[in-house]
């Protein structure tokens, strides 16, 4: 099989759309072509022109040379652990998306690679972990789901004078608002399924870079695994990122209007978001990005009950994701976050009562009134 490489401009599908005004979808397994005498593409798992093109349109969001998509954000992140010599060692930040965790976890007890946890909000700590040779550090920024905010310029470059592979894991905040890339960091991770795509219906990854060697790496192991996003799923991806712009623009606008609102309601504890200026990450990610993104956090009080409260919302629908034109709102801990090894729970689970917060993009007062009356449901 041939393995179409991610920076030929001979294998990019524009020349062969004929004026449509949407792409085409190669849905196709296989291509003809007879040997030596093959054209850019022989079997869609090595290369298609509908993931071609979805593939361009990410990179030049990231600003990138390579973007590569994949079937998920996990088939992603494994991919970017499949680097990793056996043996070698893992640096992570505590925040992560639970299912990175679990990932992380699981390969650490099986002897792939050493794995050190550090609280990444402490740039000192990063340093001191990546003193011992270290292969890959591994960051999440904003994290899911606590909204934790990182130095990424400063963690980038701490980490590629330390040799290792810089590793940025962006999904709660999109191209071009947020590019690690050009804060410093080697590769950038998104969950394409969320804000990317836009519409939860369907699942993918993506991956950028400047680095040619890279690329080509993680395009082989893709192609290896056979976990390469398939046509259809490319398609619609790329369709939902014509939208992106326009869609996170309200999101976030209606986002931090309700994280205000929210703010001095008796009901919460506290709330979780870099855009409100008292947030400990408010001044960094105001420096580092162009928004400050469409989800938040938020805890309840102790004698108020988080399921109640899911159970009581109408508008906000309860699911495991974020990112979509719809408002959702999910119980990490029991939800997204459930995998999080045991042995690891201790530093990577969040607060059992932690709820997250997907803004959609439904009229606000509509939202308010769906916050207010679960909110008073709760104490009446």
């Amino acid at each position: 099989m041939k393995l179409a490489k991610v920076n030929d401009p001979s294998s990019r599908s524009e020349r062969q759309h004929y004026g449509a005004s949407s792409p085409p979808i190669y849905q196709t397994a296989t291509f003809a072509g007879v040997p030596g005498e093959e054209g850019p593409y022989d079997y869609s798992r090595s290369g298609n022109p509908s993931r071609n093109a979805v593939e361009d349109a990410y990179a030049k969001l990231e600003s990138a040379r390579h973007a590569l998509a994949f079937g998920s954000g996990m088939a992603a992140i494994r991919a970017i652990l499949d680097t990793v010599p056996i043996g070698g060692r893992v640096v992570a930040a505590t925040q992560l998306y639970g299912g990175t965790a679990r990932l992380l976890g699981h390969r650490a007890e099986r002897g792939e690679f050493d794995l050190t946890l550090v609280d990444a909000t402490r740039p000192e700590e990063v340093k001191a972990a990546l003193g011992k040779k270290a292969h890959l550090l591994f960051l999440e920024s904003p994290s899911n789901p606590g909204l934790g905010i990182l130095e990424l310029r400063t963690l980038s470059e701490i980490g590629r004078k330390a040799g290792a592979l810089v590793v940025v894991d962006g999904s709660l905040l999109p191209p071009p608002y947020q590019r690690p890339l050009d804060l410093g960091a080697d590769v950038v991770i998104h969950s394409a399924t969320k804000f990317l795509a836009g519409h939860a219906d369907l699942t993918a990854g993506v991956v950028a870079t400047q680095d040619d060697a890279i690329a080509e790496k993680l395009a082989f192991i893709r192609n290896a695994e056979g976990t390469a996003l398939a046509p259809f799923e490319s398609w619609l991806l790329q369709r939902g990122m014509e939208t992106l712009k326009i869609r996170f623009a309200q999101q976030s606008q209606t986002a931090l209007k309700l994280a205000v609102w929210l703010r001095n309601r008796d009901e919460l504890k506290s709330i979780h978001f870099p855009g409100l200026p008292d947030d400990p990450g408010h001044e960094i990610q105001a420096a580092q990005s162009g928004s400050f993104g469409s989800v938040f956090s938020l805890e309840l009080r102790d004698d108020l009950s988080p399921i109640g409260f899911l159970k009581a919302l109408q508008v906000f629908r309860s699911t495991v994701s974020f990112g979509s034109i719809k408002s959702s709102a999910s119980l990490p801990c029991q939800m997204s976050h459930a995998s999080v090894p045991p042995a690891l729970a201790d530093r990577m689970a969040p607060p059992a009562g932690l709820l997250r917060i997907s803004v959609g993009i439904e009229e606000f007062d509509d939202l308010v009134e769906d916050l207010e009356r679960a909110l008073e449901s709760l104490v009446a």
